[in-house]
C-alpha cells in the first residue's frame, strides 16, 4: 500500500508584499489584503486536505515570503536539498526550513553559499518518478545541478527559463500523473523546447496559452487525478477533463501580487524513490583562462554575457587585475553547458575572444577523415576571420588561409603537418578535419590603452552611426589611405553601381588615378553604368550633369554591353579608345586588377564578368590577398562576401545610406571594422578633397 501523500504549507500570518524581486511585485509593495490572503490560502489549505496530508511550518516575523514553501528546498525520499536563495530578501528562510526538515528525520545537504538554488520551485520531479526537470536562468544556477543528480541519485535534465515573468520553473511548468506535461513552452530557449519534446510524447504534452500562463495555471498542484490550480480558461480546463483529470479552481489573486500561486504555497514532502533510477546529468564544464584590457575593453564582460546567452553559467575562478595601466589582467572561469551541444556553441564564441584552456587541460584537437569529397564530418569547427592555431600532436599549429566559414583541414607534408581553411567544396578525401573545440585557439592582439586611444583607426570604437559628422570619419579615413600608399601597402575596394548613380565614379577614377587602390572588386552592374557614363554621360539612362532621365535613356547600358562584348573585353576596349574615361578605364591604365562577379540579375554580362560562382570567388580571394585596408562601397552582398574572405587584422571601412546594411558588415568583432552611414557619393567627394589637402601630387615612377 503506498504511504500518504503530504505536503507542506505556510500560514500567510506574516505574508505582504515588502520588496521587488520579481515582475509581479511591481507596483504591488503593501497593495495585498492581508484578510484576502488569508482567506485564499485558508480556501486551498482545505482543498488540499480533502485528498492529501497537510503540514505546517511556523511562520516567521521578518520573511513574508515564508509563505511559499515551494522553494523551501526539494525532496525525495529522506534527503532533502536546502535552497540557497538568489535574493538576500529571502535568505532569512533557509534556517527556519533546516530546522523543519531535520525536524522531520530527513537528511538535509546544503549547497555551497555562493551557488542559488530554490528547491522545488525550481526542481520537479516527473510524476513516474523516472528524472528531474530542474530550472535555471533566473534564481537556480546550472552548477547547481550535478549536486542535486548526486545526492537524490536520480536524472537531471536542465531547462532554462528565458522569460522574467516565470522566474521559476514550477511557474510555467507542470509534469502531472501519466506521464502528462501541463506547459508553456514561450518560457523556454529552444534547446531546452527540445529536451522536453524528447522526453514528453506529443500526445501527453499540454501546451498552454499565455493568457493562461500569466493566470498561473501551470502553478498547480497534481494529487493524482485532481488538478488544483488558480484560474483556467474553458480550453484547459476541457483538455485536462479529456484525458482523465478534475480541475479544482480556488482563487488566488492575493499571491499572484507576489508572483507565486497553488503550487509556490505547497511543497510535497513524500515524493517516492524508484530503485532503478540512477545519477545522471548531461551538464558539462570546462575551465579557461582570458587575457587582455578584460575592464577597459569591456571583453571580460562580453565574455560572461556570452556564456549567459548561450545557456551557460559561469563561475569566475581567479582574476588578476593589471597593476599598471599598460598591464594586462587575466581572469579564469569555469563555464557550464547544459549539454555539449550548448557547451560547443559557447566555446566556438568564447575561443574567438582569444579564450584559451589552462595550460593542464590542453588536449590535442580532434580529427575526423573526409569520407566524402565536399563534404566535411558532423560537427566540424567553423573558421572565423580571427588567426587560429590548432593542437595536433602536442604542437600548436598556425592555420593558413585564415577566413570565416571554412572548415580546418589538416594534412601530412614533406614539410610536416600543415593546417588550413578549406571552403566545404575544397575538401578532399583523405583530409582530416577538426571538429569538436577541443584543441583550438586564437591569437588576440592585445594593445595597450596608448596604442589603443591613439592609432588612427581609434575613432572606430565608437560603432555604427548617422549621427556621427562624415568629415571626421573622412579625415581618419584619408589619413590612413595615405599612410597605406606611401608604405607601399594595398587597399582594395569592393563597389556597388550606387557608386556610379550617385556620382561617386568620378572621385573613384581619381583615387585609382592617384595610386590609392591597388584592386577593384564588384559585379557587373557598376562596370556597365561606369562605362555608360564615360561614352554616354547617362546612368541608369539618367544623365549625370542635369539629373534627369533622357529619351531612350534606358537602352543605354544594353549599348554599351553590347559595344564592350564586340570589343572582346574592358581592356581592348580601352586600348582601341571605344572607352576613354572612368573607373575601369583608369584601372586597365593603371594596371590594377579588377573582378566582376556576375549575378542572376545581370544584363549582357560583359565579356569580363565572371559567371561562375565559385571561380569568381577564388578570383576575389586572389586579389584579396596581403590587403592592408578595404573600402566597401555600398555593395552589401559583394561586400559580406569579401568580409567573410578577409581575416582579422585588416582595416575595413563600409559605406552605405542604409544603416542596417552598414551595421550588418561593420559588426565583425573587430576594432579594425568601421561602418559610416551617408551617401557614397558625398564620401568619396569629401575624401578625395581630403587626401589633396594632405599630399602633394602622386608621382608614379616610370621605367627608363
Amino acid at each position: 500500500m503506498s504511504s500518504p501523500i503530504r505536503f507542506l504549507m505556510c500560514a500567510p500570518d506574516h505574508y505582504d508584499v515588502d520588496y521587488v524581486i520579481n515582475p509581479w511585485m511591481e507596483g504591488n509593495i503593501h497593495k495585498s489584503s492581508r484578510d484576502r490572503a488569508v482567506e485564499q490560502w485558508q480556501k486551498l489549505h482545505y482543498v488540499l486536505k480533502d485528498h492529501a496530508i497537510v503540514d505546517l511550518v511556523k511562520p516567521q516575523p521578518g520573511v513574508p515570503d515564508m509563505v511559499f514553501t515551494a522553494n523551501a528546498g526539494l525532496v525525495l525520499g529522506d534527503t532533502v536539498v536546502l535552497s540557497r536563495f538568489f535574493h538576500k530578501e529571502r535568505q532569512g528562510e533557509e534556517p527556519y526550513f533546516k530546522e523543519w526538515f531535520e525536524s522531520q528525520g530527513c537528511t538535509v545537504h546544503e549547497l555551497p553559499k555562493d551557488l542559488p538554488f530554490e528547491g522545488a520551485g525550481d526542481a520537479l520531479l516527473d510524476r513516474e518518478g523516472r528524472w528531474l526537470w530542474a530550472g535555471y536562468g533566473f534564481r537556480s544556477e546550472l552548477d547547481s545541478h550535478p549536486y542535486l543528480a548526486k545526492w537524490l541519485d536520480i536524472e537531471v535534465l536542465s531547462l532554462r527559463l528565458m522569460d522574467e515573468r516565470f522566474y521559476h520553473l514550477d511557474t510555467c511548468f507542470c509534469p502531472l500523473n501519466g506521464g502528462y506535461l501541463l506547459y508553456y513552452p514561450p518560457a523556454f530557449d529552444s534547446y531546452s523546447n527540445r529536451v522536453i519534446e524528447m522526453r514528453v510524447a506529443p500526445e501527453k504534452r499540454i501546451a498552454i496559452a499565455e493568457a493562461d500562463a500569466v493566470n498561473f495555471a501551470c502553478n498547480a498542484v497534481n494529487i493524482d487525478s485532481v488538478v488544483v490550480m488558480n484560474k483556467a480558461s474553458e480550453s484547459l480546463k476541457k483538455r485536462l477533463t479529456d484525458v482523465g483529470f478534475q480541475v479544482i479552481e480556488t482563487p488566488l489573486t492575493e499571491f499572484l501580487k507576489a508572483g507565486g500561486a497553488a503550487k509556490c504555497l505547497t511543497l510535497r514532502v513524500t515524493e517516492p524513490v524508484r530503485t532503478e533510477v540512477h545519477e545522471a546529468v548531461s551538464v558539462e564544464s570546462r575551465t579557461v583562462r582570458i587575457e587582455g584590457h578584460l575592464l577597459d575593453t569591456g571583453l571580460i564582460n562580453r565574455a560572461l554575457d556570452l556564456v549567459v546567452e548561450n545557456g551557460g553559467s559561469f563561475q569566475v575562478l581567479n582574476f588578476q587585475l593589471g597593476a599598471q595601466r599598460q598591464s594586462t589582467s587575466s581572469a579564469e572561469v569555469k563555464v557550464s553547458a547544459p549539454s555539449h551541444e550548448v557547451m560547443e556553441a559557447i566555446l566556438s564564441q568564447l575561443i574567438d575572444l582569444g579564450a584559451v584552456d589552462l595550460p593542464q587541460d590542453e588536449r590535442d584537437a580532434k580529427l575526423e577523415p573526409v569520407v566524402q569529397a565536399g563534404v566535411a564530418p558532423d560537427d566540424f569547427y567553423v573558421s572565423t576571420i580571427y588567426p587560429t592555431q590548432v593542437r595536433v600532436n602536442g604542437e600548436w599549429i598556425k592555420v593558413l588561409g585564415q577566413r570565416m566559414d571554412g572548415a580546418i583541414a589538416i594534412t601530412d607534408t614533406s614539410n610536416g603537418i600543415v593546417a588550413r581553411c578549406k571552403l566545404l567544396r575544397d575538401l578532399e578525401v583523405g583530409d582530416r578535419v577538426v571538429v569538436d573545440v577541443v584543441g583550438i585557439r586564437t591569437v588576440r592582439k592585445t594593445e595597450s590603452r596608448e596604442v589603443r586611444n591613439t592609432q588612427e583607426f581609434s575613432f572606430m570604437s565608437a560603432g555604427v552611426s548617422s549621427e556621427r559628422r562624415v568629415e571626421l570619419v573622412v579625415e581618419q579615413v584619408a589619413w590612413e589611405l595615405r599612410q597605406v600608399r606611401d608604405q607601399g601597402g594595398k587597399v582594395v575596394v569592393t563597389a556597388g553601381p550606387v557608386v556610379i548613380h550617385t556620382g561617386g565614379g568620378e572621385h573613384l577614377a581619381h583615387l585609382i588615378r592617384q595610386g590609392y587602390v591597388q584592386a577593384l572588386l564588384g559585379g557587373n552592374a557598376i562596370a556597365v553604368h561606369d562605362i555608360e557614363q564615360s561614352m554616354m554621360g547617362t546612368s541608369l539612362g539618367v544623365d549625370m550633369k542635369r539629373g534627369v532621365s533622357v529619351r531612350g535613356g534606358h537602352r543605354h547600358h544594353l549599348k554599351v554591353i553590347n559595344m564592350i562584348r564586340r570589343c572582346g573585353s574592358i581592356e581592348k576596349a580601352v586600348e582601341q579608345g571605344v572607352v576613354t574615361s572612368g573607373v575601369l578605364y583608369e584601372c586597365v591604365r593603371a594596371g590594377v586588377p579588377f573582378s566582376l562577379a556576375g549575378s542572376i540579375r545581370d544584363d549582357g554580362p560583359l565579356p569580363d564578368t565572371q559567371t561562375d560562382m565559385i571561380k569568381a570567388q577564388e578570383e576575389y580571394a586572389r586579389l584579396l590577398e596581403g590587403a592592408d585596408m578595404i573600402l566597401m562601397l555600398s555593395s552589401m552582398l559583394h561586400s559580406i562576401g569579401v568580409g567573410n574572405m578577409t581575416p582579422a587584422g585588416v582595416k575595413m571601412v563600409c559605406v552605405d545610406i542604409n544603416p542596417a546594411v552598414v551595421t550588418k558588415l561593420s559588426d565583425r568583432g573587430s576594432v579594425e571594422s568601421v561602418g559610416v552611414v551617408t551617401d557614397v557619393g558625398l564620401f568619396l567627394s569629401l575624401l578625395v578633397q581630403q587626401l589633396d589637402k594632405l599630399t602633394s601630387p602622386y608621382q608614379t615612377a616610370h621605367t627608363v
